[in-house]
C-alpha cells in the first residue's frame, strides 16, 4: 500500500517545472485556437482573417511541443507527469483539429475516427499502466514522426492557401501534399500504436516472469 501511494505522489514530482508549464500553456492555447477555428467556418468561409489566426495559433501550439521536450532534456527536468501530459497535449491539439475539420467537410470522417480510436486507446492504456504501478512509456520515433507529419499536414490544411495561390494547378499540388502528409501520419499513427501495445505487453510479461522467479 505504501509503495503504491509513493508511486502516485511521484507522478506529481516536478509538476511546476518550466517544461511542464509550457505544456499547460499549450493546452490553454488549444482551447483558444478551437474557438477561433470554429468561428472562421469551413475553409475560412466566415472570415479569412480568423482562419489565418487559427492556422498561426495551431503552428505556435504545435511548435511548443519541441520546446518543452528540449527544455526537459537540456535541464534534466524529464518527469513522469511530463511524459504523460506532453502526448495528451498533442492529442488535444491534433484530434480536436481533425474533429472540426471533419465536421466542416475538410477531412473524411473515417480518417478522423481511425486517429481517435488509436489516440484514445493509447491514452487509456497509459493511464492503466500508471494505475497498475508501471512507468509511463514515452513516445517512440514512429510516434514522433507521426506527430510531425500530422502537424505539418493539418497546419497546411488550416492555412487558407487559396488567398495567395491563384494558379489552379499549384493549388491542387498544395492540396495533394496536404492530404498526403495526413495519410502518412495516419499510417504512422496506427503503426506506432500497435508498437506501443506490443511494448506494454512485453514489459508486463517481463515483470510477471520476474515476479514468479
Amino acid at each position: 500500500m505504501q509503495t503504491e501511494q509513493e508511486h502516485k505522489v511521484s507522478l506529481l514530482d516536478g509538476w511546476n517545472s518550466p517544461p511542464n508549464i509550457v505544456t499547460y500553456t499549450r493546452i490553454v492555447l488549444v482551447l483558444v485556437f478551437l474557438g477561433i477555428d470554429i468561428a472562421a467556418g469551413p475553409w475560412g468561409s466566415h472570415s479569412h482573417g480568423l482562419r489565418w489566426t487559427a492556422a498561426i495559433l495551431f503552428i505556435i501550439a504545435a511548435s511548443t511541443d519541441k520546446l518543452d521536450g528540449w527544455m526537459a532534456r537540456k535541464y534534466n527536468q524529464v518527469t513522469e507527469l511530463g511524459k504523460l501530459m506532453d502526448p495528451i497535449a498533442d492529442k488535444l491539439l491534433t484530434c480536436s483539429t481533425l474533429i472540426v475539420a471533419s465536421a466542416f467537410g475538410e477531412v473524411f470522417w473515417w480518417v478522423t475516427i481511425l486517429f481517435l480510436i488509436r489516440e484514445i486507446g493509447i491514452t487509456v492504456m497509459r493511464f492503466f499502466v500508471i494505475d497498475t504501478g508501471g512507468k509511463v512509456i514515452a513516445a517512440d520515433k514512429a510516434g514522433k514522426y507521426k506527430t510531425l507529419c500530422q502537424c505539418i499536414g493539418l497546419g497546411m490544411l488550416l492555412v487558407p492557401a487559396y488567398t495567395f495561390i491563384t494558379n489552379a494547378t499549384a493549388l491542387n499540388v498544395y492540396t495533394f501534399i496536404t492530404n498526403f502528409l495526413i495519410y502518412v501520419a495516419l499510417f504512422l499513427c496506427l503503426y506506432s500504436g500497435a508498437l506501443y501495445v506490443y511494448r506494454v505487453v512485453k514489459a508486463r510479461r517481463g515483470a510477471a516472469q520476474a515476479t514468479e522467479h
